[in-house]
């Protein structure tokens, strides 16, 4: 792996869709970084499907990282959709991206590479003007921050259109792709998972990171971090 200081100050993680680990690669990405001896900063801008007092994807993260993880949860909604839905249900008015690219930067100025966690895909609405992690990757762009994404694919039939029509949108964007992580990969993987490892940097353009292998969410912070480095092959 290169060193995780030449990555970006902001690293997005986004999905193929939803559950298909992107807070276990989060914690993955974060424990890669940290062993290296780098600051490290998780921030999840919105949280939905939990109300106050319930753990929630960041406490997740901490849990399998390990003690002295910063980490931040921008906003929680109680209801388990898209955060624009969730708001309008509960008659919220989210925050803006740019509001929220304002605290990101403020946040990443302390670190050496935050991991800002989206809530979905990359253009799922996370503020009540329509804005997307996309756009809030334009935006810190725009605020002078280098930025870029890791897309978080599902390891079956159906993810590649997805991935191919996410990499395109940040194409347009002038958002970079970083790499690929599978996130959550079966211990007897069928002939769509051993043809998807092939096909996803065909059509994305980006690199294939590693696979995380499925059950690791359960896994203690000892045995998590011990194991993370054997999953990614970032160069």
């Amino acid at each position: 792996m290169s060193d995780p200081r030449a990555l970006p100050s902001v690293v997005l993680v986004t999905g193929t869709g939803t559950g298909v680990g992107k807070t276990v690669v989060t914690a993955a990405l974060a424990a890669l970084v940290r062993g290296r001896g780098s600051r490290v900063t998780v921030v999840k801008p919105t949280q939905t499907g939990l109300v106050a007092g319930e753990p929630g994807d960041v406490d997740d993260v901490r849990r399998l990282v390990g003690d002295g993880l910063e980490t931040h949860e921008l906003v929680r909604l109680r209801d388990p959709l898209s955060p624009e839905a969730a708001a309008r249900r509960e008659g919220v008015d989210l925050t803006p991206v740019a509001l929220h690219a304002k605290r990101i930067g403020e946040i990443a100025a302390g670190a050496d590479v935050t991991l800002v966690e989206g809530a979905g895909g990359l253009l799922v609405r996370m503020d009540s003007r329509g804005g997307t992690l996309a756009d809030l990757g334009t935006a810190l762009r725009y605020k002078g921050v280098s930025c870029g994404v890791v897309l978080v694919a599902s390891a079956g039939l159906g993810v590649l259109s997805t991935a191919a029509l996410t990499a395109e949108a940040l194409a347009r964007r002038s958002i970079p792709l970083l790499g690929v992580v599978v996130g959550s990969w079966p211990q007897e993987p069928g002939l769509a998972e051993t043809e998807n490892l092939h096909d996803l940097p065909r059509v994305t353009g980006a690199p294939l990171w590693g696979r995380v292998p499925e059950g690791a969410g359960a896994l203690d912070a000892d045995a998590f971090t011990a194991a993370v480095p054997g999953w990614f092959d970032i160069t």
